[in-house]
């Protein structure tokens, strides 16, 4: 079973590891969002996209929370929370911004 003190160590211990990956994968995963949203792909695809992005923000927001939790408050780990809450809003806007759009050119197409 998984403890959340260990859990929380590992998160820490390997801070530059995880940082390292989760950076750019939200950046990379969040950014194909609004593109495979701007190009109106399908919607399962930008559903797709957006559900991996909040997965890796989702996890950064968790990582963040193990430096508050021992009381490290610094700017890096502000930056990582303030990136990690706007990929999560950036793929909620996509997601809004494509549904909308999807009905809006289904209503004039059966006009």
């Amino acid at each position: 079973m998984l403890d959340f003190n260990t859990l929380a160590d590992f998160s820490r211990a390997n801070c530059i590891s995880i940082c390292a990956f989760l950076v750019p994968a939200n950046l990379l995963v969040t950014s194909l969002t609004i593109f495979l949203t701007a190009v109106h792909r399908p919607s399962h695809q930008v559903w797709q996209s957006a559900g991996i992005a909040s997965f890796f923000a989702s996890v950064m927001i968790l990582h963040v929370y193990t430096w508050f939790i021992i009381g490290v408050v610094m700017p890096p780990t502000y930056i990582l929370l303030w990136l990690a809450i706007t990929c999560l809003l950036s793929n909620l806007a996509a997601i809004l911004f494509q549904r909308r759009y999807s009905n809006s050119l289904s209503l004039s197409n059966n006009v």
